[in-house]
């Protein structure tokens, strides 16, 4: 599988062993693997720069602290194969940095579209070249990168899409469902805690006073939309 033009490069970090069937796949999609154990990933990441990670991890705080360590390391995806469906397990994962949470079983149909969504996404965004100023906000998308009052912000992956995605649609309200739909690219109105999470997240890194937003602001009752009047 190519995207723009590049064979994706896809970091496994399992500490079951279980998904050896996924790995067929993925591999006659074409995605190029690399394997290690959650204790071996660091000189993976840093290295190999991976354009994706998988992790395959027991429900534990050090493999949440894992998934967060690879977020300071790297901007790339994260997604997360766990056998928890509880609620907490989920928005801990989200919280460590993940951008996707896939509960077994699954198809490995349905996964090869998640990551080639992913993808897609993680390409676009760091091949862009303009540079755009949005209110007191700077955005460069070219390096991914984001500055408030000449100080980078450093944001997550899907932090930063969610945040682009509601500059470029400054003042609708959209559910927390259409924001699944059109920033993660999945309709399950199951999954709208996760909204919330991200929401408070950045609101956390770009809001001056987040228990008191001025950017990203609630429509009660309905969803949330970009402030135009800043």
């Amino acid at each position: 599988m190519s995207l723009r033009g590049k064979k994706s490069k896809i970091l496994i970090i399992d500490s079951i062993g279980d998904i050896t069937l996924t790995k067929d796949s993925l591999e006659n999609e074409g995605f190029i693997l690399l394997h290690c154990l959650p204790q071996k990933f660091f000189n993976l990441v840093y290295n190999e720069n991976p354009d994706l990670v998988l992790l395959n991890l027991e429900v534990s705080f050090e493999n949440y602290k894992t998934c967060s360590k690879i977020r300071d390391t790297s901007n790339c995806p994260i997604i997360i194969l766990s056998d928890s469906s509880e609620e907490e397990d989920i928005v801990k994962a989200f919280e460590a940095g993940a951008d996707d949470y896939i509960v077994k079983p699954f198809s490995n149909k349905e996964l090869v579209a998640r990551l080639k969504a992913h993808l897609r996404r993680y390409y676009y965004l760091n091949t862009r070249d303009k540079n755009e100023e949005l209110l007191s906000l700077e955005i460069y998308p070219h390096l991914q990168q984001v500055k408030k009052n000449e100080r980078i912000i450093d944001l997550s992956q899907r932090e930063y899409e969610l945040l682009l995605f509601f500059l470029k649609n400054k003042g609708k309200v959209f559910t927390r469902g259409q924001l699944l739909k059109e920033v993660w690219g999945f309709a399950n109105e199951g999954d709208s805690r996760t909204v919330d999470v991200t929401i408070h997240r950045l609101r956390e890194k770009i809001e001056n006073n987040p228990s008191k937003p001025e950017y990203i602001l609630t429509k009660r009752g309905f969803g949330y939309y970009f402030n135009t009047v800043i």
